[in-house]
């Protein structure tokens, strides 16, 4: 039971610290409770706590300006919801209108949530199934083989949608020269190429995005986890023509673009930006990876080591349940995706010693 949270550490009720390599799900980027979103949390929460769409809002439009320059370039026109999920259902409902067309190509171990338009998207059928009949018009095929998507796009396909770097499916980053060959494919017929971002974005790869390590941009983009600096937020930020395809009375939220929730996603990204978080990533994961694999050369436990910046995946010959016990006990919170990979998402702010002392907890972990 975790009661308190300062930067990469967290407390439990009975007072025990963990080194905190959960964070939310990836959502604490800018660490638990840093003080510039406590700050404008608190002032805004002072000055006005909600504002519906209809109406315009300073502390609304300070966010989506600041979102529109650190975007993939061309990227200008964002609707702003509460979560990952609804991020993804506005950008189903964006590709299907600006297009007219129905169909919506995604990946084989892709996630991009459980609402039922994302859950259509998503791939594991143990999420699936007992919801189903899903929303119909969904193709999955094999992630990284873009052959296998140029086959499956016909005259209906509105958009495919990818997560650069897969995270509940395994931490799986795209192959070199796939997301190129997807855009090229994309353009050639007509279709709309559609990124989340939700896990991968504001700096966890070691970049503001992932896409960005491809140099591709996505004609929509998905956006939650670390936007808010822990505060609930997700957006879709897409090129202004697709955009206004959508009409007011076609899609909104009723808490989405709220002003405290943006106050707190404004100063977060301040933070990102000034502290140089996606830059500090890209270091402490080339760290944190470096000790992985020389635990691996001592492990028979390790398969693989993989993934981005502070976004990475420990692929185990074994079922990771009980490594992650064991880590907790001594004061480690990790995640898993899947039945054999130990996940890796700390705070960016994480501080070096922190990150020696994830490994040291992890090699004696996998080590016994």
């Amino acid at each position: 039971m975790i009661v308190r949270g300062k930067g990469a550490l967290v407390w439990d009720v009975e007072g025990k610290e963990y080194i905190d390599c959960v964070a939310g799900h990836g959502v604490s980027i800018t660490g638990h409770c840093h003080p510039r979103v406590v700050e404008a949390i608190k002032a805004q929460a002072e000055k006005l706590i909600t504002c519906p769409g209809i109406l315009y809002n300073d502390t609304r439009a300070e966010l989506v300006e600041k979102l529109a320059k650190i975007a993939p370039k061309g990227l200008t026109r964002t609707f702003l919801s509460n979560s990952g999920a609804e991020a993804v259902e506005c950008a189903i409902k964006l590709a299907r209108k600006y297009t007219g067309k129905k169909e919506i190509i995604a990946m084989t171990k892709g996630f991009h949530g459980r609402t039922l338009g994302a859950l259509s998207a998503t791939w594991e059928k143990k999420y699936r199934t007992p919801f189903e009949p899903l929303v119909p018009g969904f193709n999955h095929v094999r992630f990284g083989d873009a052959d296998a998507v140029r086959e499956a796009i016909n005259e209906n396909t509105a958009a495919v949608i990818v997560e650069p770097v897969q995270g509940e499916g395994g931490v799986n980053p795209a192959p070199e020269g796939y997301l190129e060959e997807l855009r090229e494919i994309c353009d050639q017929k007509d279709t709309l190429l559609i990124f989340d971002e939700v896990q991968t974005g504001f700096g966890r790869t070691g970049e503001m995005f992932a896409c960005m390590h491809w140099k591709v941009t996505p004609d929509i983009m998905t956006m939650a986890k670390g936007i808010a600096g822990g505060v609930p937020m997700g957006a879709t930020i897409a090129k202004e023509e697709i955009m206004n395809a959508l009409k007011e009375s076609e899609h909104a939220s009723t808490f989405g673009g709220n002003p405290l929730a943006c106050a707190a996603a404004s100063a977060a990204i301040d933070v990102i930006v000034e502290e140089k978080l996606p830059q500090r990533s890209k270091e402490l994961g080339l760290r944190l990876k470096s000790k992985l694999e020389a635990i691996k050369e001592n492990s028979k436990a390790i398969r693989q080591v993989r993934g981005l910046g502070l976004m990475i995946g420990v692929e185990l010959r074994f079922r990771v349940r009980d490594y992650v016990l064991k880590a907790m006990e001594k004061g480690l919170l990790v995640l898993t995706s899947g039945l054999t990979i130990l996940r890796l998402l700390p705070p960016l702010v994480i501080t070096d010693e922190q990150i020696d002392k994830t490994a040291e907890i992890l090699a004696e972990v996998l080590e016994s």
